[in-house]
Parts: C-alpha cells; sequence; structure tokens
C-alpha cells in the first residue's frame, strides 16, 4: 500500500497562520523520510482556522524544501479560476521540479456565496461549466485543444518535457464520472462523505477512458487518520478533531482546540450525535487497528493507495501518528 499525505494548514488554537504554514512544511519535510509517496495541500477561504488559501505558492515552497516526495493540490477549486491560468501556474511549477507535481483540482465554490463572488471579482459563475472545464484544463497541459476551440491558437507556456499528474477530487460517483470521462486520476474523499465511496471508485474503474495525460485509471483515497501508541491516547487525541470539525460545518471559529479544551466544550445530545455520525469519516486507534482498517478499505475501494489527513492539536502528536502509520506498513 501507498501512503501520501493531505494537510489543510490547520491553525491551532493558541497559534498562527506562520506557525501552521510552517508546520506543514515540517510534515513535508518528515513524511518524506518515512517513504510517503506525495503530499498535497488544499485551499480554503474565508475562514480564520486554515492558512492554506494559496496552493500554489505554498507547492512551490514545500517542493524546495523537499527532495522527492510529489508535491501537489487537493485541490485547487477549479469553477472560480481559468483553466488556463491554472495550466500555467503548474506548467512552471512543473518546469521548476520535473516528475513531482501533481495538479488536483475540486468542483467547490470555495465557500459562501460571498467567498465565491470575491473569488471570481463579481462574475457569477455555474458550477455547471466543471466538466467543461476539466477538458479545457487538459488541452491547455497536453496541448491537445481540438481545431474547433475558441481558444486553439492560445498555448499554455511554458512548454516541458514532462506534464503534472491531473487529479480530480470527487465525494460522489458523478465526480467519478467527469474523472473517467475526462481520463484523469481520481481521488475519493472518503474523510468527507464515506457511504458514497464503493460506488464512485467501482464507476470510475469500469468507465476509465484513457487521455492525453493518463493511459491507466489511477485513484486513491483520503481519510482521516489519528494514530497513537494506545487505543485510549488515539481516543484523546482525537477529541480536538472532533471539535474542530463540528467547528468547520457550522463555520465557527475553525483554529483546532487543545485536548483540554475540547474536553471542556458542552454538547447537545445533537452535538454529540454529530460526532458520533463524524466519526464514521475516520480512523483512530493503534497502529495495528489503523493498518487493519485500512486494509480492509483497500478491497471495498480498490486501490492501492490512501491519502491520510490527521487534524490535531499538538504537532509532535501529528508527527508520531504518522510516524506510527509508516512503521506499520513497513
Amino acid at each position: 500500500m501507498k501512503l501520501s499525505v493531505l494537510d489543510q494548514s490547520v491553525i491551532p488554537s493558541g497559534g498562527n497562520a506562520r506557525l501552521a504554514l510552517e508546520n506543514t512544511v515540517r510534515l513535508a519535510q518528515i513524511t518524506e523520510k518515512l517513504g510517503y509517496t506525495r503530499f498535497w495541500v488544499a485551499e480554503h477561504h474565508n475562514t480564520n482556522g486554515m492558512a492554506g488559501t494559496a496552493p500554489e505558492i505554498l507547492i512551490s515552497h514545500i517542493a524546495s524544501k523537499t527532495e522527492k516526495i510529489r508535491v501537489g493540490s487537493g485541490g485547487v477549486l477549479l469553477p472560480q479560476y481559468s483553466p488556463f491560468k491554472v495550466a500555467e501556474n503548474f506548467k512552471v511549477l512543473e518546469a521548476l521540479y520535473p516528475h513531482r507535481m501533481d495538479l488536483g483540482i475540486g468542483r467547490s465554490p470555495g465557500g459562501g456565496a460571498n467567498t465565491r463572488l470575491a473569488l471570481t471579482d463579481g462574475v457569477r459563475r455555474s458550477l455547471n461549466e466543471f466538466p467543461r472545464q476539466v477538458g479545457d484544463l487538459q488541452g491547455f497541459l497536453a496541448g491537445s485543444l481540438p481545431e474547433n476551440h475558441i481558444y486553439q491558437d492560445v498555448t499554455a507556456f511554458p512548454l516541458t518535457e514532462t506534464l503534472p499528474e491531473m487529479w480530480l477530487l470527487g465525494i460522489t460517483h458523478r465526480g467519478a464520472r467527469v474523472a473517467a470521462e475526462n481520463g484523469t486520476a481520481f481521488t475519493y474523499g472518503h474523510f468527507i462523505t464515506p457511504e458514497n465511496g464503493k460506488r464512485a471508485m467501482e464507476y470510475y474503474f469500469d468507465h476509465f477512458i484513457p487521455s492525453p495525460l493518463l493511459q491507466k485509471a489511477k485513484a486513491n483515497v483520503c481519510i482521516f487518520v489519528v494514530c497513537a501508541s494506545t487505543q485510549e491516547k488515539a481516543e484523546e487525541l482525537a477529541l480536538s478533531q472532533d471539535m474542530w470539525l463540528l467547528a468547520v460545518e457550522k463555520t465557527g471559529d475553525t483554529r483546532i482546540p487543545s485536548v483540554e479544551e475540547a474536553r471542556s466544550i458542552p454538547l447537545t445530545k445533537e452535538q454529540l450525535a454529530r460526532v458520533h455520525e463524524n466519526r464514521k469519516r475516520t480512523i483512530i486507534g493503534t497502529p495495528d487497528k489503523v493498518r487493519d482498517e485500512l486494509l480492509l478499505l483497500e478491497e471495498i475501494y480498490g486501490t492501492d493507495e490512501f491519502m491520510i489527513i490527521t487534524n490535531v492539536h499538538n504537532f509532535e502528536d501529528k508527527i508520531q501518528s504518522y510516524t506510527l502509520l509508516a512503521e506499520a506498513f513497513q
């Protein structure tokens, strides 16, 4: 099994954006040494708890501080941007760091209606344009726009000997369909919607159509993991993530609380039920337990790669979680 990382540069309670971004870079360096395959950063807007608003900039910085791990986006919010400009950004990154760039794209609006309008500078764009944008982005990357395309005479520079891998992030079979029809790699977001995963992955593998960028279907699954030396310790660390997820869902303070702060937060019956439901999005436990559950999901999803996202308050606990997981698969 291949293990990879998705990091959201979450700001810990008592910390700041600079600390969160520094920790993201440190995590990339550490997980590279541990043998992780790729390291992706997220794109979030108008939230006080996530520092990663510009993945292209962070990707370049991380790649300069690492040596071989693939670095990419999970993902660029394509509906808000020009496919041509996204292609240029990642071709520059590929020219700087050949064979290491992953261009992950998502259909998410990036926030509320007003946040999205701020991203598009007031231009109202339909999310229904996403499949067309995916095709245009591929065309600009590979220089394969059809002859009758309105931008057929426009080339995305620089020209490079290699191209970034293009991944489409999805949480339903509809996202899987767009990835399959356009011949991109596919990432399923189990950490967002676990119940749709088997159907989405089966659809992707069954309907994949080769493209100039990818000849054979390639997929991975992203999942929350909290790993510790004992089950009790893992459950304790996961309290921070439990409370953080509740805050994200109600668009409140999205800095991740400490375990002590998490314990002091009173919860209603509805919130307790929501915590229980959110636990389906994550694996919490000892290295043996996490390994066994990932191996089970490997059979269900039919993929040999999992992207691990671990949002706990203390950075050293986060490092330990990734370390124990890597050791469990060695």
